[in-house]
């Protein structure tokens, strides 16, 4: 038998040419472990940009033939059992993302030197003692993970100007002994986490990192004692500072004083520094992504082959720790959609956002299309009707704006009456009872419609261009509510505009906010239950949008 028929979802992506696959969990593990291996069909899937294979036992190498996989940019082969990974990974010229975390590995091939478009290496969770020489080589690192190895030091030369773009490194619960002076030269750094190794000195020189924001040294007994204090339980500016300070101690004594003019430079070179490191302080926001495996009654929506005609891209996500509820926080979100609606979305042509009370939305969902005469929705603000109803009362409030304003544009839902124009079907989204909570790109239903008291969102983007696009949509509405959500705490005690929030006055509740958002993974898959995408996946948020940290 072909393998592919034991592979259902290798057969799909090469039918339908598809540049991402998902292949994880216990039946594709059953596969694996009677098959001895992965299907060797998978190798000739060349159009693939994302491949991921994860939470898969008995995967315990990966065939050379992995390098003829020449359009991957994202290899995701976690929590699995790999042993090895061959030496012509750096035949994967494009790849950016890759991670290998929670295997069996204990070393690294030198071909992952070579790949000279690598972004992210997560390694972490290994058994790991060494790192590659030459690291240093792939000059667009800009996140390190080696976290929960055996590690003993940093490789030659990793500390190094190339590495100009490296702004995470992930170290913690190792045994790395010694931290060099040459970790000044890592200028783009901004976290670094070394918790639970085995250092005993910390150079002043690391607070030459001029962007360095966030440092733990947790769990290392410093000779220092007064340090190891402070990196117990102080803020990271007053460690470096300490540092610095240290640092000047040395260059007194063992050169006397210095120039005036030249001290005078370097404190005014420094209050900048301070002041522009407050600054972006000020600005960080925070993206805590939790992984679908990590949330069994994660929602999953189903899409339907008949969308393909009609409007066939959607990605999903669900969002926790937005503030709703102060002030005009829902207001300024609202406001916001309509921006990116006007903007990032092109009035809506290329695609349509659309925010569910999650609390209100009975999963799982199907993303299907009806007849206009068969599409019943509570439209937002309106009593139920179906789609023909909606687009006729909705025309003829078009037609009486013209008249009144006398021009020919018009506002709000109406002029996105002709994106639907001569379609036969419609598409939406439907909840587990038959009600359809969404019709793109017109309208979503008052009975999941988000208010101050919402606490968890699902955010859906549709489009009809690619699923890129929706990708790309969703990516600046999530990098947009983790800016308001930080602006909303820092403006915390804000009196409601309707009253439902407490005075200045009251200490207890607001203080307590954080402005940390969770997104959960949201799974979308087809009619026969294989995955079509995920939400984000590690090459979504990945993007350079400023002061915007994403855990994962």
């Amino acid at each position: 038998m072909d393998d592919t028929q034991k592979w259902p979802e290798i057969e799909k992506a090469s039918a339908g040419k598809r540049r991402e696959l998902v292949l994880q969990g216990s039946v594709v593990d059953g596969r694996i472990s009677s098959n001895g291996g992965l299907a060797s069909a998978i190798y000739s899937l060349t159009l693939l940009n994302y491949l991921e294979i994860s939470q898969c036992p008995s995967l315990t190498e990966i065939h050379e033939d992995i390098q003829q996989l020449t359009n991957l940019q994202s290899l995701i082969l976690c929590r699995n059992k790999l042993a090895s990974i061959p030496d012509v990974i750096d035949k994967l010229t494009s790849l950016k993302v890759l991670d290998l975390s929670v295997n069996n590995l204990t070393s690294l091939p030198e071909g992952i030197t070579r790949l000279r478009e690598l972004n992210t290496l997560n390694v972490s969770c290994n058994s790991l003692e060494v790192l590659p020489d030459g690291l240093n080589q792939c000059t667009k690192l800009s996140t390190i993970n080696i976290s929960k190895n055996r590690i003993m030091g940093f490789p030659s030369g990793f500390f190094s100007e190339d590495l100009d773009l490296l702004s995470s490194v992930m170290a913690s619960d190792n045994s790395i002994d010694r931290l060099t002076a040459d970790i000044q030269k890592l200028a783009a750094l901004k976290v670094l986490d070394l918790s639970n190794n085995k250092l005993s000195e910390i150079p002043p020189e690391m607070s030459d990192c001029s962007k360095l924001k966030e440092i733990n040294f947790r769990g290392n007994k410093l000779s220092d004692k007064r340090l190891e204090k402070m990196v117990n339980g102080c803020q990271t500016k007053s460690i470096l500072d300490y540092l610095r300070g240290k640092g000047k101690g040395r260059q007194a004594e063992g050169g006397g004083e210095a120039d005036k003019g030249k001290k005078q430079q370097r404190k005014k070179k420094e209050r900048a520094e301070a002041k522009q490191d407050e600054v972006e302080e000020l600005n960080k926001v925070v993206v805590r992504v939790l992984h679908v495996s990590d949330a069994p009654t994660a929602l999953t929506v189903q899409v339907r082959a008949e969308v393909k005609d009609v409007r066939p891209y959607l990605v999903c996500c669900v969002v926790r720790g937005m503030h709703l509820k102060p002030g005009n926080s829902l207001k300024r979100f609202l406001m916001a959609q309509t921006k990116l609606h006007e903007d990032v979305c092109d009035k809506r042509t290329i695609a349509t956002i659309a925010t569910h009370d999650l609390q209100l939305v009975k999963g799982p969902l199907t993303y299907d299309v009806k007849s206009p005469t068969q599409l019943k929705i509570v439209p937002l603000g309106r009593k139920e009707m179906t789609a023909v109803e909606l687009m006729r009362h909705l025309q003829l409030e078009a037609d009486d704006l013209r008249k009144q304003k006398k021009r020919q544009n018009v506002t709000g839902l109406h002029k996105y009456l002709q994106i639907l124009q001569g379609k036969t079907f419609y598409p939406c989204l439907v909840d587990t009872e038959g009600h359809v909570i969404s019709f793109p790109p017109i309208t979503n239903s008052e009975k999941t419609k988000i208010k101050k008291t919402t606490k968890e969102l699902l955010l859906e983007v549709t489009s009809a261009t690619s699923l890129q696009t929706c990708k790309d949509v969703m990516d600046a509405l999530v990098a947009k509510m983790a800016e308001l959500n930080k602006f909303t705490v820092e403006h915390q005690e804000e009196v409601s505009s309707d009253g439902e929030e407490g005075s200045p006055q009251e200490p207890s509740g607001p203080r307590e906010m954080s402005s940390e958002l969770i997104v959960q993974q949201v799974r979308t898959v087809d009619h026969d239950g294989n995955l079509k995408v995920v939400y984000p996946s590690k090459t979504d948020l990945n993007k350079d949008i400023d002061n915007l940290t994403v855990i994962w």
